[in-house]
């Protein structure tokens, strides 16, 4: 007969676990405990009485189960000690130790105590350990948390202080046996290095007989580009104590399928896939390309299921990467899936991220402090309004109208049979209007030499930076790269699309964007809107708007990061100073629209198709889900031509739509549920209510899958396009117009603070600096300066205050006064600067342009009374005299034996050329051009 009474269902579904996991149930009066690895006796005696569950592995005692009915599950503590006085009390027959693994459990609710622990702690675990982890666990002398006791001494070497503090912060949460921690770091900042890092520390954990402890940690990311990129970092790590890569050590394995190894040590998956195998499903992989919390989420959540390849111990530590997106609702089951420490990445917390790590932050490492380290660079801002930008536009009634389908490009005109008013939001969807992209794209053109006025070759020609925009869809994004090309005049190569629907390969793109001379401009939807690095990247063009803070955030992110000047001359060869910020340019009101914390779509009727699709896609099961997609496909089916019925057909292995549609109804038809539920009851008629129950899920849930299994990535994109309108419209009518250009009013206050901390340290130091005292000091005295001298005040700056690095103050002054002409490098900014702030010249000029001026009037001065005094190679060398002062502050005689005097006959031919008055002629020089 079933067992009906509670505490009965409770062992009912206990038993039903323990089989799942592995072990064998045995009665009292029927041990064999040589039947398996793992057996659990019922109802074992000890000397405090009968136990509910005595655990045995390869024959000896190591655990217990204290079982209790579902209704305690709200108070477990209340019977910890129960269960400790039964692992602690002498089995029949035995003459044991205390047993390690007590576990209190309903069925539902079960905490795992391990005594072995330095401070044993009961907590939450799916279900039970497995009798082979048990096991192994046993054949070490300490446990995890034991062994993280001994974590100490990280090796610092290469290690930024904010990297430091982040792993020694995380150590100390680990050592106070916290499950969740979470660590703040700035974009660009090394969180992933950090992680490595902290991996790498818990992989070489030992016991006392040097067993390794920690055995496989999961990096968890939530798209697969992320994934690749976190593989390639593990690949190319190299420990500071080991001259061996981290792959050479450990081994590394990015999930792409349902087959999972187990015999590595760091596996990289997305959540997407470790969410389809717990479900026992497959998973497509365009699924895992794109940030799945921002797809349909289910009103009801289907629960994960125990697989005995993925047990709940498999992973000791799980790694979360940009976790302020991806690891709720849904995606949650997976982390309380395993019994796992969480460690979670972001650059960007908010208020619910920071809650699930329960307040547990172990790094704050802001994107302020990581500019004024010098580990980021900052950013201007420089707006481009237009009026249809702002307030879109009529078509009006009597006129043609250009229309053009989506994906085929196909134009035709129509009579426009009314007025239509068209807004800003409906822009680059509905209505395209070419002159506004033109007019944004010509003007972002005719003023990049204002944001980047260095960037000029020998020839006079611009180079553009670096630069990244930003579009709506991919439609809009091909409509920004021809009108990218025609503007700047430019070909293919030039300005190329990055998304996952370009046709060209995404990642090559992507590195030659990177790494290559071209394109000089990349057009992207979303694909490196986070989490990818391009270092060189100098300029963000918004021509979209962002709603989520966060998304905002980390779309700029991709601008801050740092690159070595001679990396960045690779790609950008005109730049003449090392990247110390970039520039957004705003032609959408970005950095003004109100942002918002992130949040999960709600389920509403407004959800989009492709939310729908993709939801199915990584394993949803929802029934408003599926019913919600089947009406959509019902009206699809209505819209679509005999011709699409057939693609589809072909891209779905030969089920048409209407049968897809019926599957989707009929996976929640309460006709089907309930035949489904009579025939399992009378197949199984005597058995306990929980294997019934069990059963009846198992079929349903097949039924559901099969329903599901249709919807592919490619499936998916075919019913997207189809669906969409087949045509938008053209406005060729309205032209546009500019309402405002140029820098952000903001950027004058920052220029401001800058400015007035560079003339605070200048004047903080002007007594204890030999150069500053030199400048401050009588002006003979100038010629005393020496690049040597200038270097190290250049250097000594950029360690002490990277934000007031001479080329950002340079750009400072800049934006609050007129400033003449450009430097030619730090060393030449840097003069020019102090000579302001001492008060040597009242207008900001660059160092070479002064000595240029000096020069004029000393050769006046010399030539005073006698018609050209030198002759023509005597002109020659003191023009290079001259040039090499400009750049490098001051000259010396030693100098003429290098570059580029050495090649016109050195200090011999200066001798030759103007005989004792050589040393004359090089001390003026080095008084009269620094006056």
């Amino acid at each position: 007969m079933p067992n009906q009474n509670p505490e009965q269902i409770a062992r009912d579904n206990i038993d039903r676990q323990l089989i799942a996991c592995g072990w064998i149930i045995q009665s009292k009066s029927k041990i064999n405990l040589n039947a398996g690895i793992g057996v659990a006796v019922r109802e074992y005696s000890t000397e405090v009485g009968p136990a509910d569950y005595v655990l045995f592995v390869d024959g000896k005692p190591v655990g217990i189960i204290e079982a209790k009915r579902e209704e305690e599950g709200h108070k477990m503590t209340v019977h910890e000690d129960q269960a400790e006085d039964y692992a602690t009390a002498k089995l029949k027959y035995l003459n044991n130790e205390k047993l390690p693994f007590v576990y209190l459990s309903t069925g539902e609710v079960t905490t795992l105590t391990d005594f072995r622990d330095p401070k044993p702690r009961g907590r939450n675990v799916f279900t039970f350990n497995r009798p082979e982890t048990l096991r192994n666990w046993l054949k070490k002398t300490k446990s995890v948390r034991a062994a993280l006791q001994d974590l100490d001494n990280l090796p610092e070497d290469g290690l930024r202080d904010c990297q430091i503090n982040a792993i020694t912060n995380l150590e100390k949460s680990f050592k106070q046996n916290k499950p969740r921690a979470l660590i703040q770091m700035a974009t660009g900042s090394g969180k992933t290095f950090t992680a490595i890092t902290s991996v790498y520390g818990l992989l070489k954990l030992k016991d006392d007989n040097n067993n390794n402890v920690v055995r496989r940690i999961l990096f968890l990311v939530d798209t697969k580009n992320l994934g690749e990129q976190a593989e390639q970092e593990f690949m190319s790590y190299l420990p500071n104590d080991d001259n061996r890569k981290f792959t050479e050590l450990y081994g590394v394995h990015r999930l792409k399928s349902k087959h999972i190894p187990d015999d590595n040590h760091v596996y990289i998956s997305t959540i997407q896939r470790l969410y389809a195998v717990l479900k026992g499903q497959d998973l497509d992989e365009s699924a895992e390309e794109e940030n799945p919390n921002e797809k349909w989420q289910p009103k009801e959540v289907p629960p994960v299921e125990y697989n005995e390849k993925l047990p709940i111990e498999f992973f000791d530590f799980i790694v979360i990467d940009e976790c302020h997106r991806s690891i709720y609702n849904l995606w949650m089951q997976v982390l309380d899936y395993f019994d796992a420490f969480q460690v979670g990445l972001t650059a960007t917390p908010d208020a619910r991220t920071i809650a699930y790590f329960k307040q547990n932050m172990v790094s704050e490492y802001s994107h302020e402090m990581a500019v004024a380290d010098g580990v980021n660079v900052g950013y201007d801002v420089y707006l481009i309004d237009t009026k249809i930008t702002q307030q879109g536009a009529t078509l009006w009634k009597g006129e043609y109208v250009e229309h053009r389908e989506r994906l085929s490009r196909k134009k035709r005109l129509e009579l426009q049979d009314e007025d239509e008013n068209y807004s800003a939001q409906q822009l680059d969807k509905d209505i395209v209007n070419p002159n506004q992209i033109r007019l944004v794209i010509r003007t972002f053109k005719e003023h990049l030499p204002q944001m980047f006025p260095d960037r000029y070759d020998k020839d006079g020609n611009f180079e553009v930076p670096k630069t990244l925009i930003f579009a709506k869809t991919d439609s809009h994004a091909d409509d920004i790269i021809q009108i990218v090309r025609e503007e700047f005049n430019e070909e293919n190569r030039f300005c190329k699309k990055v998304t996952y629907k370009a046709n060209e390969d995404p990642k090559s793109v992507l590195a030659q964007f990177r790494n290559d001379y071209h394109p000089r401009i990349a057009v992207t939807v979303d694909m490196i809107a986070t989490g990818t690095d391009v270092k060189p990247l100098e300029c963000l063009l918004f021509m979209r708007d962002v709603k989520s803070r966060n998304y905002f955030e980390q779309m700029k992110g991709r601008g801050t990061r740092v690159i070595n000047f001679d990396d960045l001359k690779k790609v950008s060869p005109c730049a003449k100073v090392t990247k110390d910020h970039f520039v957004i340019v705003d032609a959408i009101g970005v950095t003004k629209s109100l942002k918002t914390d992130s949040r999960p779509l709600e389920k509403k009727p407004g959800v989009p198709l492709k939310d729908l699709l993709g939801a199915v896609t990584v394993g949803a099961r929802d029934e408003d889900l599926f019913t919600s997609l089947a009406n959509r496909l019902t009206r699809l089916d209505k819209q679509i031509t005999e011709k699409e019925k057939k693609q589809f057909e072909e891209k779905s292995g030969g089920i048409s739509l209407s049968t897809v549609v019926k599957d989707l109804l009929n996976a929640y038809n309460p006709d089907t549920v309930e035949a489904i539920e009579q025939k399992v009851r009378e197949e199984k008629r005597g058995e306990a209510p929980v294997v019934i129950d069990a059963e009846i899920n198992q079929r349903l849930e097949l039924l559901r899958n099969q329903a599901a299994k249709v919807f592919t990535g490619e499936l998916n994109e075919y019913i997207e396009n189809v669906r969409k309108a087949h045509e938008q419209k053209i406005d060729l009518l309205n032209p546009d117009e500019l309402v405002n250009v140029g820098w952000d009013k903001d950027n004058k206050d920052k220029a401001n603070e800058t400015v007035t901390a560079f003339k605070e340290w200048i004047e903080s130091h002007k007594d204890e600096i030999v150069a500053l005292q030199i400048f401050y000091g009588q002006p003979y005295r100038r010629r005393e300066l020496t690049f040597t001298m200038i270097k190290d005040l250049v250097d000594k700056i950029i360690q002490e205050k990277p934000t007031l690095a001479p080329m950002s103050v340079w750009r400072a002054y800049e934006q609050l006064e007129n400033v003449s002409g450009q430097p030619k490098n730090e060393m030449v900014a840097l003069v020019s600067l102090i000579r302001k702030v001492a008060g040597i010249d009242a207008t900001l000029t660059p160092y070479d342009k002064t000595v240029d001026r000096n020069f004029q009037q000393w050769i006046l001065k010399k030539n005073a009374g006698q018609h050209n005094r030198f002759s023509k190679e005597q002109m020659d060398w003191l023009y290079m005299l001259k040039e090499q002062i400009a750049t490098s502050v001051h000259i010396e005689a030693d100098d003429l034996d290098y570059t580029p005097f050495d090649a016109k006959g050195g200090r011999g031919k200066m001798w030759q050329l103007f005989g004792d008055e050589m040393e004359t002629i090089i001390n003026e020089l080095n008084e009269a051009l620094a006056a």
